[in-house]
């Protein structure tokens, strides 16, 4: 059993009825290494694949007339990985000391979103729980689905300048000052062309190292500030505003929204309830003041569409949906409409990104890598011209 202590295993082994003759650590580290274990393995939770699965595993077996202990054993038996089955062995212990399943989930914060819980929260207070962790079974499968589909998008393109800066380099550090020794004995110059590349790469070369340096400097003091809201706010606006990747950060921002808002909405979840969820959800500080502020004026009467527009953040599309959803009482099938919506604008958006740039970097490798390979061939011209 994984557990903190000693003291922890007895307890939960008392609490299921057991007699502890004796518990012992098994593989116990020592020093520095158990530190670094324990602050590692405290710090992670359940991935987006492991929620999916769980979620949908125990939407089956409550569905099939499972009773909740029956269902949480049945998911932590089949868990893959001791960290899954240590976090909802956690909670299926709070749910045996009496606890709900929302206050258990709640616990486990690394694992379960404040949007997971309240989902959940919705579906027990309104005797749906099986159809609830249907629903939420289908939002992760969703949103993972997204992301996946925009990093793999961006492998390719990662890989072209991966490969063109490791060819710029190996050209300019290794190939081209092969020539100088050559000329140095002929008693020539190397061509202008030749010796201007050779000037670019030993300035890199001396400056490769300090402008890492300065680069994780930056790093550093550009995390340190987008810890304090004001300069996250700001940051996370001017990248709202921004041409193309801005237009893109705005359409999946949007599915976000109307995904987490629809979802809690047709769960039950009033709408100023939903659209606190909701803002912790959007993970854009931003975003997050405009729904702020739509919440204060949907308190006072105004409605949610009006004031979400005033901010100027969201696609007009996503204020228009809202508005009429609003206007016919269907404010969740709307929101939700709206999501898968926004969700194909931004899957092909990002595959007209991807094609446009594949072509952009090659062309931009290709003059790169021509530009040097002109000068070799310049500089082995002149060797042909010094023989003669």
């Amino acid at each position: 059993m994984e557990a903190p202590d000693r003291t922890a295993v007895v307890e939960r082994l008392q609490r299921h009825g057991q007699i502890v003759l004796r518990a012992h650590p098994v593989n116990r580290r020592t020093g520095l290494v158990e530190l670094l274990h324990f602050e590692l393995r405290a710090a992670r939770g359940l991935d987006r694949a492991a929620l999916s699965e769980v979620t949908r595993d125990l939407a089956i077996m409550l569905s099939a007339g499972q009773d909740l202990d029956h269902a949480l054993r049945f998911v932590v038996d089949g868990a893959r990985g001791a960290r899954v089955r240590a976090i909802l062995g956690n909670v299926r212990d709070k749910v045996r000391a009496g606890s709900s399943l929302a206050a258990a989930l709640g616990a486990e914060p690394r694992s379960f979103s404040k949007l997971y819980v309240g989902l959940v929260r919705a579906g027990e207070a309104g005797g749906s729980l099986p159809a609830t962790l249907e629903r939420i079974a289908d939002l992760l499968e969703r949103e993972r689905s997204l992301s996946a589909s925009l990093s793999s998008a961006l492998v390719y393109p990662a890989l072209l300048v991966v490969a063109a800066v490791c060819s710029v380099v190996l050209l300019l550090e290794y190939v081209l000052p092969q020539f100088v020794p050559i000329f140095e004995q002929a008693g020539a110059k190397l061509p202008a062309a030749t010796r201007a590349l050779m000037t670019i790469g030993a300035a890199i070369g001396a400056a490769g190292p300090w402008l890492l340096v300065g680069g994780f400097a930056a790093a550093l003091v550009g995390g340190r500030l987008l810890t304090q809201p004001f300069y996250r706010a700001k940051t996370d606006r001017l990248l709202l505003r921004l041409p193309i990747i801005g237009k893109l950060m705005r359409e999946t921002l949007a599915a976000r929204l109307t995904r987490t808002l629809g979802s809690l909405l047709q769960n039950g979840v009033p709408l100023i309830a939903a659209l606190g969820i909701t803002r912790d959800a959007l993970g854009n500080l931003a975003a997050a003041e405009a729904v702020d502020a739509a919440a204060l004026a949907t308190k006072s009467g105004a409605g949610l569409a009006r004031p979400l527009a005033q901010s100027g953040l969201f696609p007009t599309r996503t204020i228009h949906l809202l508005q009429l959803g609003e206007e016919a009482a269907q404010l969740s099938a709307m929101a939700l409409k709206a999501a898968q919506i926004h969700d194909e604008q931004a899957r092909l958006m990002m595959q007209r990104l991807v094609a446009l740039a594949v072509p952009i970097i090659t062309i931009i490798m290709g003059f790169a890598v021509a530009g040097i390979v002109g000068s070799l061939l310049s500089a082995m011209l002149s060797l042909n011209d010094l023989a003669v």
